[in-house]
């Protein structure tokens, strides 16, 4: 085998289209495109959400509700619930830091304390944010509250 005898395989290699090089090609005129419209011109690239003059599905569908972008959303504990999980998990001092290594929040986790049910054990409260009556209430009964932000 020499290299003035290789050729490429029987079938492998064809002809381009020769498209708009007159009538006689039979690929002249409208050049494969059809009649007219943005299809046929150059430069054509189908729009993203087009749907061929169908109301767009982004316009049929309704707008309801608003997403407020400043919205501070809060991991909620009430008294409750404290006391249960210092009594279970042995927690003296109710922090960040405690309750992410129990899996009682995820680390980005914001936490605010409410007032809902009775706290008797004595805690020491590291948290985001505490509610007016919570906090009285920790204070009774002997317990500090310190807000971390």
């Amino acid at each position: 085998m020499k290299l003035h005898n290789l050729k490429p395989a029987e079938g492998s290699v064809k002809k381009e289209k020769r498209l708009g090089r007159g009538e006689a090609s039979g690929k002249g005129g409208t050049s494969t495109k059809g009649n007219k419209g943005s299809q046929s011109r150059a430069g054509y690239q189908r729009k993203n959400a087009h749907e061929g003059g169908q109301m767009p599905i982004q316009r049929r569908i309704p707008k309801r509700g608003f997403k407020n972008p400043g919205r501070v959303s809060y991991k909620v504990f009430n008294l409750g619930q404290i006391e249960a999980i210092s009594e279970k998990y042995g927690i003296t001092e109710f922090s960040l830091e405690n309750l992410y290594i129990n899996g009682l929040i995820n680390r980005t986790d914001l936490v605010k304390v409410l007032a809902n049910g009775e706290i008797k054990a004595k805690l020491t409260f590291k948290v985001n944010a505490v509610s007016e009556k919570a906090k009285a209430a920790i204070e009774a009964a002997g317990g500090t509250v310190e807000i971390v932000k």
